[in-house]
């Protein structure tokens, strides 16, 4: 899913946010941020509606199937 990590990346670059203060106010480590950002590992299917619902998109955008202009 790198295109997971892309929107992850771009949500979270757009909301002023670095990767330590994103796993702070989202309750997860700087490392699992990082690794899903690059694509190492991916969020279990609750997790991606939990970051849906922090970034306030769809959880079919987070996953690629919908594109931003479609929001």
């Amino acid at each position: 899913m790198k295109i997971f990590g892309e929107r992850l990346k771009e949500l979270r670059e757009e909301s002023g946010l670095t990767q330590t203060e994103f796993a702070k106010a989202f309750g997860a480590s700087k490392q699992n941020v990082g690794r899903w950002e690059k694509s190492i590992h991916e969020p279990d299917l609750d997790t991606v509606d939990r970051l849906a619902v922090f970034f306030k998109v769809p959880t079919d955008y987070l996953l690629g199937l919908i594109k931003y202009e479609d929001l």
